[in-house]
């Protein structure tokens, strides 16, 4: 018995975490002083914080091993002058051995004695024990196995399916069930390997399965004179892989007689065993009612908190007094006092991802809180931030128990404490516990050990939205150079600016454009456009303009902030180009937003003005051919996202791709903007490729083909004063009825001149940028052509002092840009663009590019080069994506120092871009004048040639299995404009997934956040939502670990947080095991962190899909990885006993 002289008592506790705690607090509150051990990879655990001393055990040791080294254990009880040993549950609970060195060093063991812990431990020895008691068995094995040989005499004899048992410990470890005779070797050997590396040995009993039973087990407890009582039972039956995940006591629904009989059969097995201390008897009940023995546990079990719950008997006190040689008597504890009160639900919080087959789940806890309040009960192990999460061990994280009137009230109280959790940086299976308690059949029925595998549904998880915690990854990754996801284009700094305060407009904007297109309709819309007095605007600043000067880079944070004054303002604009084009994949691949959101939001804040995008033609608004089906389809998506006026070009002016996309556009609903990409200068006699003929004739067929709109689209700004009058003058005469829109860029700096002359020559519509996003590669300013109209007939009826408002925010806003500025390489525009004719668009890139590559000084040379591949390719229109192929040519021509001539000559020898080969071959369609020869047929040789339509032999593309694929990779969240994004931009789209699923709505950060991060002490705020605003701070970033990480450290709502986060700069100095690319079909990765138990083939194995290939082991469970598909196993990246993380990479088959 434990002393209680003049010495403190000492307890020692022989196992760790959470059953740990519980023990040391028991000792605490009896004034016994405790003592823990743990393993090296224990040593940030809080049970050897929570006891009054701790010591180290199994030094050198594997994880396992070092708690089951019984002399090093008793070896620090003895040094230490401990009295007696706890052993909780798992490793050494149920070992008889271990009970026996406690006797014999004179240390207690808190438990039963040593020949009842063998009695029971021993499944077989038990099981004897049970039948001579009388009470109901599951046929089975008299003896442990002593060979495969037994176990398929079993089978024989009984049939299957039946189950193996380890004979010396429990909680589902070395437990298979198997079904058919081809599955019995295999899962002899798993559970052979589980039950030995969980229990130090493997031997296994095999028992007939029993199909959908309920898990009932009593809780009993006996002392050393002979008293055993029982203290009700407890429902097990919901459970996942044998092991248990809710627990409830009392068992619902039991039928009072079965009740009454399952306590009084585990009485009497106690009573015949002598049993002293607390213990668990557990029985299968079958769907007939009729119930089996199937084991003692002769310790005390995770589950029994709801015992203690209902009882209101502290079970571990009980063990502890029984342990010194009081009575159950002496401790108040009768059978006719034991009531139950109430009902109590146990849920096990593990770090297991239910979606994956509740797979162990490693890593950092880098955010924990719990769910707390009246009738909430938490048992935990090292649940706390910055707790690491090892595979070492068991996945238990926390126990949260229940108390309620009854089994709704507790489910109520429990699901309302789940809700409260929060645990970042590892997986927990809390969203598959909150589908539980509310599940029908849990609720008002009872369940079976086949519950979860029947219910399905359990498995529509809801996913977590861990905002905050994903925002500060980003943060963390802006702290680190190297690691900003929006590459910069030139090496300016960001500007640290204000942004301008524009009064919020109140009440609704004025009518607009778009009321007379939702009310007449496109041929109405049109009709009103032409009759409109005055000439009309289309804003580009939403669009092009950026594109032109800001690369792309202009974030929907600063759209919506200025959308409201543009509505309530500029209601008269014919529309606003808003979209389309190059934004649609930038904005996901370097903006890290949805388009559609964009798109979405945009029209919320703009009702009243009518929105514009670029439609490629059959291209959409990609760079490549799509099935008609997929043009057609994302048409009809915009439309319905609030798109109104689609602009449809093609870059060679190839009028079967304008076609198709016109036609989508109108079967859409929208309005058709028919744009014949303008080059060369109909003013000029000596140019006659693209002479004023040509234009007119393409303009019948587009009228022809019922375009609501003619647009000419002026991409490089060639159009003078002259040739606009020649050229609009010409259209207005053949189509006065026809709305007349033209769109330029200001590069040569006549943009204004040659827009007026457009005007007074017919125009409806001219583009314009404000002021402080016009000029050069942009569009004409609109301040200029406002002032210029103003008081003529062609007045624009918009006022000048709200341009200059408009103005003021834009000239502050692209100073948040500045490393994206073309002013950073480019002074000004350049009236060169006469000659070489490069988009407006392209020409900023261009420069950015040969300043990049060291040639800013001779990108005047790139411009010639330029001018002469354009010539090489035949003269073409030149817009995306002819326009890359003529400047993919140049750069290959500066590159190489190769001259017109000489490529002309060399042609079939040279290895040319690719983009000029597939031009070549027809890949975007059939130029004006066809295609220049010798150079075509030198260049593309045997390949193959397109003729017609490129996307005409194109088959439909399947959407429902687009988005099943999508929603297998992402989630069930997938909507029809995720579907549409990843049609036209597959891999852009799964990297912007990929980067939500890291980062989160990164669109709520203001833009310098997002772009340069947040200063060291910075405070800032970020709203989430309305109502839901984070106070963050910046505080410090780490130096780099092995892992090759910086901690970055936050406070976020006034509480420390931290983040660790790769730095890919210094890895690159530092080896690590490569991940498998999950894109890559034949790479197959661990599906969860582990150690590799078994290389079941090796290089060159032929292997069929579902085989075999690789056993892991991980928190003593053991996963068999099989082959994704049939082929040769092409090279091994990891050998036996290799510990992977989730994801690395195992080995690589080539398919066959």
């Amino acid at each position: 018995a434990i002393s209680r002289g003049s010495i403190q008592p000492r307890i020692r506790l022989c196992t760790l975490r959470e059953i740990a705690i519980r023990v040391f607090r028991a000792c605490t509150e009896l004034g016994i002083r405790t003592v823990a051990v743990y393993s090296e990879q224990d040593t940030g655990q809080m049970h050897r914080q929570k006891a009054d001393e701790a010591y180290l055990i199994g030094k050198g040791l594997p994880p396992v091993a070092a708690y089951l080294d019984i002399a090093d254990i008793i070896k620090v009880a003895k040094e230490n002058n401990v009295d007696a040993i706890h052993p909780g549950y798992g490793f050494l609970s149920e070992r008889s051995d271990f009970a026996q060195a406690c006797a014999d060093a004179g240390v207690m063991f808190v438990g039963p004695s040593p020949d009842t812990v063998r009695m029971m431990g021993d499944k077989v020895e038990a099981r004897s024990l049970a039948i001579r008691a009388g009470v109901p068995v599951v046929p089975g094995t008299d003896a442990p196995l002593t060979c495969m040989q037994d176990a398929k005499a079993f089978a024989q004899t009984y049939g299957f399916p039946i189950i193996f048992k380890a004979a010396y410990g429990g909680g589902g470890r070395g437990m298979r069930v198997v079904r058919e005779y081809e599955e019995l070797e295999e899962n002899y050997q798993r559970a052979y390997s589980e039950a030995l590396a969980a229990f130090g040995n493997g031997a296994l009993f095999v028992e007939k399965f029993i199909e959908k039973p309920r898990h009932i087990e009593v809780q009993i407890l006996g002392d050393k004179f002979g008293n055993v009582i029982h203290l009700f039972e407890r429902d097990c039956s919901i459970q996942r892989r044998h092991q248990k995940v809710v627990e409830i006591a009392p068992a619902f629904q039991l039928d009072p007689h079965l009740r009454a009989r399952l306590h009084t059969d585990s009485v009497t097995l106690a009573k015949q065993v002598g049993y002293e201390n607390a213990g668990t008897v557990e029985f299968l009940v079958d769907k007939h009612g009729k119930h089996y023995f199937i084991e003692v546990n002769s310790r005390l079990q995770v589950e029994h908190t709801v015992t203690e719950e209902i009882t209101d008997v502290d079970l571990v006190h009980a063990q502890l007094k029984v342990c010194e040689g009081q009575s159950l008597p002496d401790l108040g504890l009768s059978q006719d006092k034991i009531r139950v009160n109430g009902c109590a639900i146990q849920c096990r919080v593990t770090t297991e991802d239910p979606a994956r087959g509740f797979q162990p789940d490693t890593g950092r806890i880098e955010v924990f809180r719990s769910g707390e309040g009246m009738g909430i009960r938490l048992d935990s192990a090292s649940a706390f931030p910055g707790a690491i999460i090892s595979p070492h061990y068991d996945s238990l994280l926390v126990k949260v128990i229940a108390s309620g009137n009854d089994l709704q009230g507790a489910a109520s109280k429990m699901s309302r404490a789940l809700a409260e959790f929060r645990v970042r940086g590892v997986k927990t299976n809390i969203p598959f516990l909150q589908n539980v308690l509310s599940n029908t059949q849990f609720l008002h029925a009872t369940v079976d050990t086949q519950f979860i595998d029947e219910n399905q549904e359990l498995f529509n998880l809801k996913p977590t939205q861990n905002r905050a915690q994903k925002l500060l990854h980003y943060l963390g990754h802006t702290f680190i150079r190297g690691m900003s996801v929006t590459p910069t284009v030139t090496c300016q700094s960001y500007i640290h600016v204000n942004s301008v305060f524009l009064l919020k407009p109140s009440g609704d904007p004025p009518l607009g454009f778009r009321d007379v297109l939702l009310r007449d309709g496109p041929e109405g819309f049109a009709k009103a456009v032409r009759a409109h007095k005055g000439l009309l605007l289309m804003d580009t600043t939403f669009r092009d303009a950026h594109q032109s000067l800001l690369a792309t880079r202009v974030r929907t944070h600063d759209l919506k902030k200025i959308s409201p004054f543009v509505s309530h303002n500029f209601n008269n604009l014919y529309s606003l180009e808003n979209w389309g084009g190059a934004t649609f994949d930038v904005a996901m691949r370097f903006l890290s937003e949805c388009p559609w959101k964009r798109l979405q939001e945009m029209r919320a804040l703009i009702p009243n003005v009518p929105f514009q995008m670029l439609l490629r033609g059959a291209n959409a608004v990609g760079y490549t051919n799509y099935p008609d089906n997929a043009v057609f389809k994302f048409c009809e998506v915009a439309k319905e996202n609030g798109m109104d006026v689609f602009r449809v070009f093609d870059s060679l002016n190839y009028l079967p791709n304008m076609l198709l996309g016109m036609e989508a556009a109108g079967a859409a609903g929208g309005v058709v903007e028919a744009a014949i990409s303008y080059t060369g200068d109909v003013s000029d006699p000596a140019r006659q490729k693209y002479s004023l003929d040509y234009y007119m004739k393409l303009a019948d067929e587009l009228v022809r083909a019922g375009t609501h709109v003619l647009c000419i689209k002026d991409m490089a700004g060639l159009l003078k004063p002259e040739s606009s009058k020649m050229l609009i003058g010409a259209l207005r005469d053949r189509f006065p009825d026809v709305p007349i829109h033209v769109h330029t860029h200001d590069t040569a700096g006549a943009g204004v001149a040659a827009m007026l002359a457009c005007a007074e020559a017919g125009a409806d519509v001219v583009d314009v940028a404000v002021d402080s996003m016009a000029g050069m590669t942009s569009q004409p300013s609109m301040g200029a052509m406002v002032a210029c109209a103003k008081g003529t007939k062609l007045d624009t009826g918009i006022p000048l002092e709200k341009v200059y408002d408009y103005s003021e925010y834009w000239e502050v806003a692209r100073g948040l840009y500045a490393p994206f500025d073309c002013t950073a390489t480019m002074k000004s525009g350049n009236a060169d663009v006469y000659e070489n004719e490069i988009p407006g668009g392209q020409y900023t890139n261009l420069h950015f590019q040969a300043h990049s590559m060291g040639l800013g000084h001779k990108f005047k040379q790139v411009k010639k080069s330029y001018t002469e591949a354009n010539k090489l390719l035949g003269d073409l229109i030149k817009v995306t994506p002819s326009s890359k192929i003529v400047g993919d040519l140049a750069q290959f021509m500066v590159q190489n120092n190769l001259t017109r001539a000489e490529v002309e000559e060399q042609a079939d020898e040279l290895s040319l871009p690719l983009s000029v080969v597939e031009f070549l071959q027809g890949h975007i369609g059939i130029p004006h004048g066809g295609f220049p020869e010798p150079l075509r047929s030198k260049v593309i040789k045997s390949l193959p040639r397109i003729e017609g339509r490129p996307g005409a032999s194109l088959p439909p593309m399947d959407f429902k299995a687009l988005e099943e694929g999508l929603r297998v990779a992402h989630g069930d969240d997938i909507t029809p404009e995720d579907v549409m994004s990843a049609a036209m931009y597959p891999k852009v789209f799964q990297e912007y997934k990929e980067f939500t699923a890291n980062f989160g709505p990164v669109d709520c950060l203001n833009t310098r956040l997002f772009l340069d991060g947040p200063k060291i002490a910075e405070e800032f705020e970020v709203e989430l939502e309305r109502g839901k605003t984070l106070h963050i701070k910046a505080l410090a970033l780490g130096d780099l670990n092995k892992a090759g990480q910086r901690e970055v450290f936050f406070e976020l709502n006034g509480q420390l947080r931290s983040v660790l986060v790769k730095d890919t700069v210094a890895m690159k100095e530092m080896k690590f095991h490569p991940k498998a690319q999950k894109s890559i079909k034949g790479q197959v990765g661990a599906p969860m962190p582990g150690k590799v138990l078994e290389l079941k083939v090796e290089v060159g194995s032929k292997v069929e899909k579902g085989q075999p290939l690789c056993v892991l082991s991980a928190m003593k469970m053991e996963t068999v990885v099989n082959s994704p598909l049939a082929g040769t196993v092409k090279a091994l990246h990891a050998t036996v006993d290799s510990s992977l993380e989730g994801d690395d990479l195992i080995l690589e088959i080539d398919e066959e």
